[in-house]
């Protein structure tokens, strides 16, 4: 599925989390600061977030 990352798309598996997604593109999740669909996702929160088509 295609979402959106950084204004670029990027192809991911179907049901990703943003927890994996973070560790796939070896990410320091401390340096990093998370926003899905407009809103701003707590790192507690990473590993229940599950992509969909067209996220951002």
């Amino acid at each position: 599925m295609q979402i959106k990352l950084n204004g670029e798309t990027k192809e991911v598996v179907d049901g990703t989390t943003l927890q994996a997604l973070i560790e796939q593109l070896d990410l320091a999740p401390e340096r990093l600061a998370i926003e899905h669909n407009f809103d701003v996702v707590r790192r507690a929160d990473w590993p229940g977030v599950k992509l969909k088509e067209g996220d951002r």
